[in-house]
């Protein structure tokens, strides 16, 4: 009703932290979605994903080979987050933080009297939700997260 709004969300769910751990194949992931090139256009050479995001898009005949496991952290010595590195050129943990300020997450319910003076609710609206995530995945040298030292 009041696009121009400032909106506060009614409830904070959390920051969800996800580990990517596949490497996607720029050149043949308009399988998974037309838009990828659009939305990913300056990150040609490294695009991520979970393993169970993988295993859903391989259940629906999408072609395995533009995947790529990346090294996993228990076959790998002690992986420092990127922030924290201090060499250049080392591999790291990389991360990307994401804040969604307000989503709309269920239907808000109001309530009221009946004309016998019973309460009842009704669906009276969308409630609001502030939900964050975390992305982490390994990169072969911190020069490839330079983002991550902002944070």
């Amino acid at each position: 009703k009041n696009p121009n709004t400032v909106r506060q969300a009614e409830e904070i769910r959390g920051t969800e932290i996800l580990q990517m751990e596949v490497a996607v194949n720029f050149t043949k992931g308009i399988q998974l979605s037309s838009h990828l090139h659009n939305i990913c256009s300056e990150a040609r050479e490294a695009i991520y994903t979970r393993q169970e995001d993988v295993r859903a898009w391989l259940k629906k005949g999408v072609d395995g080979s533009m995947f790529e496991i990346l090294p996993q952290s228990n076959s790998l010595p002690v992986l420092h987050p990127c922030k924290l590195c201090s060499h250049d050129w080392k591999p790291c943990i990389c991360s990307y933080h994401l804040s969604l300020e307000w989503i709309p997450c269920s239907l808000k319910y109001c309530k009221s009297r009946d004309s016998s003076g019973k309460t009842t609710s009704y669906k009276c609206g969308i409630r609001s939700c502030q939900k964050g995530y975390s992305f982490h995945f390994y990169v072969p040298q911190k020069q490839l997260c330079l983002w991550d030292e902002e944070t």
